[in-house]
């Protein structure tokens, strides 16, 4: 029997599916609409479902082929950067952080080794060694320290030199190199600065404390500071000027008036008011572009962006180069390979590319202090000239006589973070700007110089207004201490506050690590509490 002439044909709009995802794939290959209905019709020929049965073959085909075309490879789609290509670098920049903290700590601040591993080397994680030995070398005679080797990782050097404390030598340098090192020979002092009185010597007699300072808040204070809740704030020295007087001074056990301790970044506050002694003098000009030889050297240099960059700029932090001590990578790359390893400090700040418009964005970067500081060296000709200017034209003329500015090995000063000084030379810093400049009656430092440094970088106008020129600003998020206070900062604690208002400077030095968070607006708003005291 002809079973297709038995029952009547099913035409090809007649074709229907139960599976909703088939109306998604896009063109139907029969012509016509499709129509949705529960179940098959059960009175089709056996050469309608051979049709129906092809036709839904063809749909799976189709619908294959679609997902292979739109979905990624798994090997694409797997692939992320998550290998550290800086990994040895780290291990290498540890090595001469370590080195470097034990050099300045054992030669430079004069601390015994149980006190530089218990809190120099706090600061270092996975530190080497112990204070019973391990992979390091101290060499007494030579005033020099070697940190690493073996599975400790490279062997890293640092080198006591006369009038710069410890110098990082390169990875391929040895204790043999050493006498090649910069150094600065300074002039002992001409008067024992004990027997000169405060601020210019060290001469502090011991007064009752003006009627407007109450000592029962200052001590409380001083406890404040002292005994910190956490174990990361470690307090080191602190120092308390009103009126120009030494109103409270405090060092924590195993720390002495004279000790030196590294300023961190508040070299940079230090480092800023050399360069405005220069404007003042001609010698610089704030908003002219920068006397830099960018790196690479280029044929047509002077079509380089970077020509726009201003001495503004860099001591606003808004250059708008590269930030290369962001994300992670301060001791990876950028200026932790002239600090720890050995690297020149302005080969690697002139190598920035620039990625923002100058002055459009605040990025916190040490090479943006280094290349004002660069400038410097330019504006003042010879080295020996650049080397002795900190000494004759701040250090000697104020009283800092226990300041070492440390260079890098080819003898650059390393002015946003290398300094090594006690409480006391920053105490007069600070006083210098508390009186405008002006030291015995000699103008060292313009107003329009102190003004600019306390003025907020328009970059920060919508982050808070908190920095100007290589001086912190108080933040617009707090109201609880006076506006026109200013303040250096440096990691691990340093800071020196200077409050006009109030004729008040406060120094607080730290051996602080981990998260720290020692707060000098809070060590400001305590201390005002027994200063005019009602």
């Amino acid at each position: 029997m002809d079973h297709r002439k038995a029952r009547p044909p099913v035409s090809a709009r007649q074709i229907v599916v139960q599976n909703d995802d088939l109306n998604k794939l896009g063109s139907w290959p029969v012509k016509g609409p499709i129509r949705k209905v529960s179940a098959v019709r059960t009175d089709m020929c056996w050469f309608d479902l051979m049709y129906t049965g092809f036709m839904n073959k063809i749909i799976v085909i189709v619908a294959l082929a679609i997902s292979l075309l739109t979905k990624p490879a798994k090997a694409q789609a797997d692939q992320h950067e998550r290998f550290d290509y800086f990994a040895a670098n780290r291990e290498m920049i540890r090595n001469g952080v370590q080195a470097v903290l034990m050099c300045n700590g054992l030669f430079t601040s004069e601390r015994s080794i149980e006190q530089v591993f218990e809190q120099e080397l706090a600061y270092v994680r996975d530190r080497v060694g112990t204070v019973d030995g391990g992979d390091y070398l101290i060499d007494w005679q030579r005033r020099a320290v070697a940190v690493g080797g073996g599975e400790s990782g490279p062997v890293m050097r640092a080198a006591f030199r006369d009038g710069i404390g410890a110098v990082i030598l390169a990875p391929d340098q040895d204790f043999d190199d050493i006498e090649a090192l910069p150094q600065i020979k300074q002039p002992a002092p001409a008067t024992d600065p004990s027997a000169i009185a405060w601020p210019n010597g060290d001469l502090v007699t011991i007064e009752p404390l003006p009627m407007q300072v109450d000592g029962g808040l200052l001590q409380a204070v001083s406890d404040w500071a002292f005994d910190r809740a956490s174990p990361e704030q470690v307090t080191l020295s602190l120092i308390v000027v009103y009126n120009g007087q030494i109103v409270h001074e405090r060092y924590a056990p195993g720390v002495t008036v004279d000790t030196k301790t590294r300023t961190w970044s508040t070299a940079k506050s230090i480092a800023v008011t050399l360069i405005g002694m220069l404007v003042d003098r001609g010698l610089m000009s704030l908003d002219a572009p920068l006397d830099i030889a960018w790196l690479p050297e280029l044929r047509s240099s002077e079509t380089d962006p970077r020509r726009s960059i201003t001495l503004r700029h860099v001591l606003q932090m808004s250059s708008g180069l590269d930030p290369v001590d962001s994300f992670g990578m301060e001791y990876a790359t950028g200026s932790g390979l002239a600090y720890w390893a050995g690297a020149s400090s302005v080969n690697g700040a002139r190598r920035r590319g620039l990625v923002r418009e100058p002055g459009s964005y605040w990025d916190y970067e040490n090479y943006d202090t280094l290349l004002a500081v660069h400038a410097m060296r330019q504006s003042l000709g010879s080295i020996d000239r650049y080397h002795a200017f900190p000494q004759t034209a701040l250090f000697q003329r104020i009283g800092m006589r226990n300041t070492l500015v440390s260079t890098d090995r080819f003898g650059d000063f390393i002015f946003s973070s290398q300094v090594y000084t006690n409480a006391r030379d920053l105490a007069r810093f600070g006083l210098l700007y508390l009186n405008d400049g002006m030291w015995n009656g000699e103008r060292l430092l313009s107003e329009d110089w102190i003004q600019f440094v306390r003025t907020p970088a328009p970059s920060t106008k919508e982050r808070g207004r908190f920095y100007g020129g290589q001086w912190w600003l108080v933040p617009d998020s707090r109201d609880d201490v006076p506006r026109d206070a200013y303040s250096t900062a440096g990691n691990r604690g340093q800071y020196v506050v200077v409050v006009p208002s109030h004729d008040v400077v406060i120094v607080r030095r730290g051996l602080d690590f981990g998260r720290q968070g020692f707060s000098q607006w809070d060590l400001t708003r305590e201390v005002l509490k027994a200063i005019d005291h009602e």
